[in-house]
């Protein structure tokens, strides 16, 4: 394995490379914007789905529920890939699936390191939702571990009632997985990032982690990040009242024009949807409101967090905002919230 130091200075030198011969076109990387994850392309995956054909066949988890839960590495090969000097962008790929039986195996001492959860939503495949969170940490540039908490999705249109019962079924999994991670000497930080039905698991687990830890779990906690929450408003409220100061991390991203919420809008009978709901209602919560409206064109404007440049320069704002905090709390500081993000455009 090549490590993470050389991983580095070749993807710096592929940039300069790059740059030389496409001018102010080419992406241009240096080491201050390369993530960890397109230095050393792994994500680790905790999963409640069930194994298909042994860990190294593909697809490699499935659709099913599994008896217990897994633990696993993915090797990836990512669009920065160093074997072709190519101006064609390429994209994220899965190379290797490796079961992990014992768990994670990160030394209990050195230095610590923070680590973003990615948590997906409906009619998700295992693969789309492990690319999914490498390019949302290459996207945030994020620079720590990448773990995927992947659930049983039947990956249809029409399994909505069962892959929400699956969500749902996976809260305690993913409890317990958040609750290593919290009790962990190695991990600094916890950064969650989850997307539509995702987000309604995590704020259940996260209501479970807080009557498990109480205010401890929030010394832990940095930025909760909420995607187009698929989550009626009064349950979603009902849970933030339930989780303690964990609830000052979260930052909610909404998009009045999300043609996927708007279905399940009238579906629930005209309930909004948190992913919909008016900012002001979100903000009188205690809530970072990221109201990405103006940025969704004439698609479903469900992924803009993966999907827009600007929008995910905030997903990456609320995360080093979070970090700061998390220095300012653990130093006995004094920390004044910050105020609710503005996008280009919308001052």
């Amino acid at each position: 394995m090549i490590p993470f130091a050389n991983r580095l200075v070749a993807l710096s030198l592929l940039s300069a490379v790059c740059a030389a011969c496409a001018g102010a076109t080419a992406d241009k990387l240096s080491l201050a914007d390369v993530s960890s994850v397109a230095a050393e392309p792994r994500v680790t995956v905790f999963t409640t789905r069930n194994a298909v054909k042994g860990a190294q066949a593909r697809p490699w988890f499935g659709t099913e529920r599994a008896k217990r839960p897994s633990v696993a590495e993915v090797r990836l090969s990512s669009p920065y890939d160093r074997s072709s000097f190519s101006l064609v962008a390429g994209d994220w790929s899965i190379d290797k699936v490796q079961l992990l039986p014992n768990g994670l195996t990160w030394p209990q001492e050195g230095p610590r390191r923070d680590v973003l959860v990615y948590v997906h939503g409906f009619n998700q495949s295992f693969q789309q939702a492990t690319l999914d969170a490498a390019r949302l940490a290459d996207g945030v540039k994020f620079r720590g571990e990448t773990i995927l908490f992947t659930w049983p999705s039947r990956e249809a249109l029409l399994d909505y009632i069962h892959d929400r019962d699956s969500a749902m079924w996976s809260r305690d999994a993913l409890e317990s997985m958040l609750a290593e991670l919290i009790q962990h000497p190695a991990v600094n930080n916890i950064h969650l990032v989850a997307h539509s039905m995702g987000t309604m698991v995590s704020v259940e687990s996260l209501r479970q982690i807080h009557a498990r830890f109480g205010e401890t779990a929030a010394l832990k906690m940095g930025a909760i990040v909420l995607a187009s929450p698929d989550i009626d408003i009064d349950v979603f409220a009902s849970s933030v009242r339930r989780i303690g100061s964990m609830a000052n991390r979260i930052t909610v991203l909404t998009a009045a024009n999300d043609r996927a919420l708007g279905i399940m809008n009238r579906l629930a009978g005209g309930i909004a949807r948190v992913g919909t709901a008016e900012k002001e209602r979100l903000e009188s919560m205690g809530l970072r409101v990221i109201d990405a409206s103006q940025f969704g064109g004439s698609g479903i404007n469900h992924d803009l967090f993966l999907s827009n440049d600007q929008v995910r320069e905030q997903v990456r704002r609320a995360i080093q905002d979070s970090e700061r905090s998390s220095l300012a709390i653990r130093a006995g500081e004094v920390v004044i919230g910050s105020q609710t993000p503005v996008l280009p455009g919308q001052q």
